[in-house]
C-alpha cells in the first residue's frame, strides 16, 4: 500500500514538472511572438507614418468618447481648429510687444490677440496699410470684442455694416462670417481701403468709415483712431507706452445722419481685398511703417 502511494506521488510530481515546463516553453514562445509582432508594428509605422496618424486619431476619439460618456457632454476634437489663437512666443519681437500691450490694455487673452496681430501684419503687407492702423480701428470700434454690435447694426471687430457689405462676406461663406474675427478683419480692411480712396486721405477715409462724411464733425473718431495708432506704432518699435483704460469705445453707434453713397453704392471691385499694391509712383496713404 505504501509503495502504491509513493508511486502515485512520483507520477504526480513528474506530471506537474512536465506541465510546468511546457507552460514556460509556451509562454517564452508567446513573448517571442509578441516581441516580433511589436517590432513589425513599429517598423510599419516608421515606413507609413500616415497609419500612425490614423491610429492616433482613432485612439484620441475613443478617449474623448469615454470622457464624454463620463461627463455627459459631447466632445469635439476639432474644436481647436475653430479657435482664433496663436502662441505669443512664436511672434516676431515687434508683433509680440504689440500683442502684449493690447492684451494688458483691453484685458483680453494674449493668444487670440496674437492671432489678430499676426493677421493684421499679413494683411497690412498685402494692402499697404499700416498694421497698427488696422489694430487701432479694431481697438476703437469694438475693444477687440468679435461679437460686438452697435445700435445701427455694425458688427464684429471692425464694426462693418453687414447688411450693407454682405456681398463682401460671400468669399467667407456668408454674412455670419462677420463674427469670425479674421473674416471681419479682412472685410473691414477692404471697406477702409475704399473709404481712403474715396476721401483721398487717411483722415477723410476714417470719417467715411465711421459714416460721418456728410457731417461737419465725426465726434472725435478720427483723432481717437490716430491717437491709438500712434501709441501702437511706438509699442511696435520697442518704446515704453503706458497702459491706460481711457477713451475706449465699445460698439459705438454711428452718427445719426445717413452715410454718403459710399456705404450703399460703392463698386465692390474698387480695390480688391488682400492684393499687393503696385508701386506706380502714386502716393499711398497709411503705408506700413514696420
Amino acid at each position: 500500500m505504501t509503495a502504491t502511494v509513493s508511486s502515485a506521488l512520483a507520477r504526480l510530481r513528474a506530471s506537474t514538472a512536465y506541465v510546468t515546463k511546457q507552460f514556460f516553453r509556451l509562454a517564452h514562445s508567446g513573448f517571442a511572438l509578441l516581441g516580433l509582432a511589436l517590432a513589425f508594428v513599429l517598423l510599419t509605422l516608421s515606413i507609413r507614418p500616415e497609419i500612425y496618424s490614423v491610429g492616433e486619431q482613432l485612439l484620441g476619439n475613443w478617449l474623448l468618447s469615454r470622457k464624454a460618456e463620463a461627463s455627459g457632454i459631447e466632445a469635439d476634437a476639432s474644436g481647436v481648429s475653430r479657435a482664433t489663437a496663436a502662441d505669443p512666443r512664436q511672434l516676431p519681437k515687434s508683433q509680440a510687444a504689440v500683442a502684449d500691450w493690447i492684451s494688458r490694455k483691453y484685458r483680453v487673452a494674449p493668444e487670440p490677440i496674437s492671432a489678430l496681430v499676426a493677421e493684421a501684419w499679413q494683411v497690412g503687407r498685402q494692402t499697404g496699410l499700416d498694421p497698427t492702423l488696422i489694430l487701432a480701428i479694431m481697438a476703437t470700434e469694438s475693444s477687440f470684442n468679435p461679437f460686438a454690435q452697435s445700435q445701427v447694426g455694425a458688427q464684429g471687430l471692425m464694426q462693418v455694416m453687414t447688411r450693407v457689405h454682405h456681398d463682401k462676406y460671400d468669399n467667407f461663406g456668408g454674412r455670419f462670417a462677420a463674427f469670425d474675427p479674421v473674416s471681419n478683419l479682412r472685410v473691414g480692411v477692404r471697406v477702409l481701403q475704399e473709404c481712403i480712396t474715396r476721401a483721398g486721405s487717411l483722415e477723410g477715409g476714417l470719417k467715411y468709415y465711421v459714416g460721418a462724411a456728410n457731417l461737419a464733425d465725426d465726434g472725435g473718431y478720427a483723432s481717437k483712431v490716430l491717437g491709438e495708432h500712434e501709441r501702437l506704432k511706438q509699442v511696435a518699435v520697442g518704446r515704453k507706452v503706458p497702459v491706460t483704460q481711457t477713451n475706449l469705445l465699445v460698439a459705438q453707434p454711428r452718427p445719426a445722419a445717413p452715410a454718403p453713397a459710399l456705404q450703399s453704392s460703392l463698386p465692390a471691385p474698387l480695390l480688391p481685398p488682400l492684393e499687393p499694391l503696385r508701386d506706380d509712383g502714386v502716393e499711398k496713404v497709411a503705408l506700413a511703417g514696420d
